[in-house]
């Protein structure tokens, strides 16, 4: 008998057991993490500041004006800190961009060093408006979360918080934020994290989307609930059912 053969398993053996499938809800704790959001003094990024300090997060907002980042971390409360962008993302676990659009490459591109290695959560949404109302623009790299992973090629960028109302974040009255956020990313562990951070606002599900080159269609949605909000005059999120 040679070698291999004797190395060869009988027709009857057992097979080894699969690893089970992992539970998409198994997410990881994110509570001792420190959140930057550059652009936290704009309305969507103070709004998503006040949520996650409310719940328990250490939450530092950043904007190009150490000053003006203080002020506004001061009206926030909650143990939030202001510093200049560049000193947000240092001292950040998670950094959120929350910068207006026309911003936001020349913004990133200046922060290439101070984010290299940090988990980056791109909310920006392109769009125009006109007499007709807002639309969606479509940057070259296909979106805004495509263009921060291809200017921050030492990151690990994920999309996420696209279409949640900034009047329901900043209204210190409401206790949940009833809507779920899409999740966008290229690794499944980054993603989770995101998933997670969401989740400690009450209300809110964290809910996995695909991968970075599906994030134009949900970037662009936001137009849509423009429109929604106009008509009906509401506050509209979004809601995945059957998950």
């Amino acid at each position: 008998m040679t070698s291999s053969d004797s190395a060869q398993q009988p027709e009857n053996a057992p097979r080894p057991a699969k690893a089970p499938a992992k539970d998409p809800w198994d997410l990881p704790d994110v509570s001792g993490l420190v959140v930057g959001v550059l652009g936290g003094t704009g309305p969507q990024g103070k709004g998503l500041a006040h949520r996650l300090a409310r719940a328990g997060q250490k939450v530092i907002i950043g904007s190009r004006a150490a000053e003006r980042a203080r002020a506004a971390a001061g009206e926030l409360g909650y143990g939030v800190e202001g510093a200049d962008n560049a000193g947000t993302a240092r001292r950040s676990d998670i950094v959120i961009v929350a910068v207006p659009w026309d911003g936001h490459g020349e913004t990133l591109r200046s922060l290439r060093g101070e984010l290299a290695g940090k988990l980056v959560v791109d909310c920006v949404n392109p769009l125009g408006f006109d007499k007709q109302g807002a639309y969606a623009l479509k940057p070259e790299e296909g979106s805004a979360a495509e263009q921060a992973a291809a200017l921050l090629p030492d990151s690990r960028v994920t999309a996420a918080f696209h279409h949640l109302s900034a009047v329901l974040l900043q209204d210190p009255g409401i206790d949940e934020i009833d809507t779920d956020v899409m999740v966008l990313g290229e690794a499944r562990a980054d993603v989770e994290i995101v998933q997670a951070l969401a989740g400690r606002i009450p209300g809110m599900r964290g809910i996995f989307a695909g991968r970075l080159r599906n994030a134009h269609q949900v970037e662009s949605l936001v137009a849509n609930l423009i429109s929604v909000n106009r008509r009906y005059k509401a506050h509209a999120g979004l809601r995945v059912t059957d998950v």
